[in-house]
């Protein structure tokens, strides 16, 4: 059985949970599912341009985990742009930067 993943700093919850193309109604659209430390992976790697290792440095994990999160990251988006497809955000393993966590102290 693998181990449960680790969750990933994320630095807010993303503004949209759906993106779809213009004039289709939903019911007639395929979904691809992007979770939330994927988009934040996008987000490091494209918008802000930082090297894989400063953007694994943020998320709390390794490089070649980061680099497979984007990758997988960016099939999804590229499947979804070129395919026609709306794109859902949410879910995955994360904990967003400055929320505060509380834990049973028993366990």
């Amino acid at each position: 059985m693998p181990r449960p993943p680790c969750p990933r700093r994320v630095a807010a919850p993303p503004r949209c949970s759906y993106f779809k193309p213009a004039g289709v109604p939903m019911s007639r659209l395929e979904e691809v599912a992007l979770s939330v430390d994927e988009l934040e992976a996008v987000r490091l790697a494209d918008l802000e341009g930082l090297y894989q290792d400063d953007a694994a440095a943020r998320m709390g994990v390794s490089r070649p985990t980061f680099a497979r999160v984007v990758a997988a990251a960016r099939r999804k988006v590229a499947q979804a742009l070129v395919g026609g497809r709306a794109l859902r955000i949410g879910g995955g393993p994360v904990a967003f930067v400055g929320e505060r966590q509380f834990r049973c102290g028993s366990c």
